[in-house]
């Protein structure tokens, strides 16, 4: 493909890949402001990037929100010009030898929570909330939290009539297994409560170093997740966290309230 993108970007270096496609380190040739651009081939069996950059649009002005600069097709591959951004999280913890303080994990805490309910106030789940979905930003930004990747983000409510999608099972687990809900692995339909839990698995995995989860072995890809499945939902919250506020915390978002119908209770 053209290493100039929308007449305006120049290609640089890669410096990220996945199974969404290719993240590149651009300039923009006007200003000279460094990009990043992303780039995911038009024949790929389940193309995200034109949804995902409509998402991108409608979440505009949120505190923690990259900017899209661009979108279109160049040659054979869909591309997205949005901020550059610095580490993730995921990049960050292993850089502190996979241990975060209580109080780091607070300060993130605040910004993740923010983030999340950003999202939500718009209409939309994110789904797979995971460190490497949230990136430090740069310069003047270092210090804030930006949630990126939402490929697999899913509107749940009209945001003029407020209805809600209706309780579903059966579903097939989206996202990613070590952070998913219980209810995300038992195949009910994701609602806000689903992205807070798997929040408070993030926020766990940084305090303790790892999920009682992690390091399962199994035959099959859905062994593995039943096996994760079946962790989760033995192991106790008081085990899984042992601060005050973070055991509230998930306590809140894991719990079944009393006097709810199931239906009532998951698309709360």
């Amino acid at each position: 493909m053209e290493h100039v993108i929308g007449g305006k970007f120049k290609l640089g270096r890669k410096i990220g890949s996945g199974s969404f496609g290719e993240i590149y380190v651009g300039v923009n040739i006007q200003s000279g402001e460094e990009v990043g651009i992303k780039l995911e081939s038009v024949k790929t069996k389940h193309p995200q990037l034109h949804y995902e950059s409509k998402l991108y649009t409608l979440l505009q002005g949120g505190t923690g929100i990259p900017h899209i600069k661009w979108f279109g097709v160049e040659g054979e591959y869909n591309v997205m010009v949005i901020d550059l951004l610095g580490p993730s999280l995921e990049d960050l913890f292993n850089y502190c030898n996979r241990k975060f303080t209580l109080k780091t994990v607070l300060m993130l805490a605040d910004q993740l929570i923010n983030r999340v309910e950003y999202m939500h106030s718009r209409g939309f789940l994110h789904r797979d909330i995971k460190p490497d979905n949230f990136l430090m930003g740069l310069g003047r930004r270092a210090n804030q939290v930006y949630i990126i990747d939402y490929g697999l983000a899913k509107k749940y409510r009209d945001l003029q009539t407020h209805k809600h999608i209706p309780y579903r099972e059966n579903k097939n687990l989206t996202g990613t297994a070590r952070y998913a809900s219980v209810n995300t692995h038992l195949g009910v339909e994701q609602s806000r409560r689903d992205d807070l839990e798997s929040l408070g698995y993030v926020l766990m995995y940084f305090l303790r170093g790892s999920l009682p989860w992690q390091g399962l072995k199994a035959g099959t890809k859905k062994q593995k997740y039943d096996k994760i499945s079946e962790k989760k939902m033995l192991t106790p919250v008081e085990v899984l966290a042992n601060h005050i506020h973070l055991n509230s915390y998930l306590t809140s978002t894991t719990a079944v309230p009393c006097g709810l119908m199931t239906s009532q209770i998951i698309l709360i």
